[in-house]
């Protein structure tokens, strides 16, 4: 009886690892018989991961049937749901512990969240050819699918849109031991990967010189969806926000609920037209969170309103703020203490497919990021510039693989810079032959790469001849 009650532990570990290999070695004689089927893997919200969805989306346009891994906070594309070769498996998103020393926290939110992505990829997911996964958030991502793609003859392709440890060090500090262990997991865990992709030249240079990473650039590019909004949609998509939004209400006398604060229908024709004197339309997208110090935009708006009201040359605004984060409420707040005559503020949460629809008929949009490393850039501008939206960027080290200064936009360093480009920018608005017009120009004659074509050119090659 001793002896039997000894080997009870060694059989409770041997049992699940027996396990595991037969599933493995089932999955990869499946994997021999099956049609393709790729994983793609975010340990994230899969709505707000745009680039992994066009992953997906790419992925099935040439023949892999795809399962998306993400947390489903929010609303995909509707392409993504449309889709007969995409199928959604949601991942339970796992909040760390109230109690005890921020390491054990982290700790069980790892094995926690490690138990749940392997069960998900070995048990529901069908076998798979290949791996994409998004890093950052890579801990325990990356451990776990190398693990899985070794078990089931997978091949992991890590695509880097910026480093974890570098986001986990705005929280903690550079030299914390946990922002050094996520570091050290990355550099180790990322090598084993089959075929690592970046966001940035810069991204890849890095990753070749500190990490011995080689690693292939992949841009950013706008879907086929973000482009210039017809007037038409336009007036709809206006007339839709202002039955929740005051901003986007007409406030003529009399006020019509045909009629929104930029557009009309004109009686003669019965198209859609731009109102004479309508305000100009500004958007920004952030996440909330302080690494986009949404401080610089609020500053400037208000010497915005305050050299409108003293009587220069410019319009009304209408500043629309999207995106959710944990300072939503904080900063709500303080716009409602603004006493605002010429500008008004408003923070929708909208809809995937009203997203492009907006930016395709704003004048202006506001990129508020800041890289934690450095290296990478932000994907708001990538879909402003699809749709031919000129932007004015805070400037960081390689931006200029995006924004260039004085061509499609303009680049600035604090909120000051930021309210004297609002001002010439507007000045005369709306006036075709102001540099507005002329950034916008610039973009329409560009002829922008679109994700799809991108996608061929520089990923389907990869995949193939592997």
């Amino acid at each position: 009886m001793a002896a039997s009650a000894e080997g009870l532990p060694a059989l409770t570990l041997v049992g699940p690892l027996l396990l595991l290999l037969l599933l493995g070695g089932w999955k990869r004689w499946r994997l021999r018989h099956a049609a393709p089927h790729v994983a793609v893997v975010v340990l994230g919200d899969v709505g707000r991961s745009p680039r992994m969805q066009y992953h997906a989306l790419s992925l099935a346009k040439h023949g892999f049937f795809v399962t998306l891994l993400g947390f489903y906070n929010s609303k995909p594309y509707g392409e993504i749901l449309q889709s007969n070769r995409i199928q959604i498996t949601g991942l339970k998103e796992l909040p760390r512990l109230a109690v005890g020393p921020r390491v054990l926290q982290y700790g069980v939110k790892v094995v926690l969240q490690s138990a749940q992505l392997l069960y998900a990829l070995v048990v529901k997911v069908a076998p798979s050819a290949y791996i994409f996964l998004q890093n950052p958030p890579g801990l325990p991502a990356i451990a776990v699918c190398w693990g899985v793609s070794w078990l089931c003859g997978s091949k992991l392709v890590l695509d880097w849109h910026n480093y974890g440890y570098s986001i986990m060090g705005l929280e903690h500090g550079p030299s914390h031991p946990l922002v050094w262990l996520a570091k050290w997991y990355e550099k180790l865990w990322g090598r084993l990967a089959h075929l690592n992709l970046c966001v940035t030249h810069a991204m890849r240079e890095d990753l070749a010189r500190n990490w011995s990473i080689r690693a292939v650039t992949v841009h950013d590019k706008p879907a086929a969806f973000f482009k210039e909004t017809p007037l038409d949609l336009q007036h709809q998509l206006f007339l839709k926000l202002a039955r929740t939004h005051a901003a986007f209400r007409d406030c003529s006398e009399p006020a019509s609920l045909e009629r929104s604060a930029f557009t009309e229908q004109d009686p003669r024709s019965g198209k859609a037209v731009h109102r004479p004197g309508r305000p100009a339309l500004l958007v920004s997208s952030t996440s909330w969170t302080e690494d986009e110090d949404f401080s610089i935009l609020l500053a400037a708006l208000e010497k915005f309103e305050q050299l409108s009201v003293d009587g220069e040359d410019l319009p009304s605004l209408v500043c629309v703020i999207t995106g959710k984060g944990p300072l939503k409420d904080h900063y709500t707040r303080l716009i409602s203490q603004q006493r605002f005559q010429r500008v008004r503020v408003c923070t929708p949460w909208l809809e995937a497919e009203d997203y492009p629809l907006l930016l395709g008929s704003a004048d202006l949009g506001v990129c508020l990021h800041k890289s934690s490393s450095g290296l990478d850039l932000p994907m708001k501008v990538v879909d402003m510039f699809g749709c031919c939206l000129p932007v004015c960027a805070v400037n960081f080290e390689c931006l200029h693989e995006l924004v260039r200064h004085e061509e499609n936009g303009l680049v600035f360093k604090d909120w000051e810079e930021l309210a004297a480009q609002l001002k010439m920018l507007f000045s005369k608005f709306p006036d075709p032959a102001g540099k507005l017009h002329r950034f916008r120009k610039n973009l329409q004659e560009s002829k922008q790469l679109r994700w799809d074509k991108s996608w061929e050119q520089t990923v389907l090659p990869l995949i193939m001849d592997r």
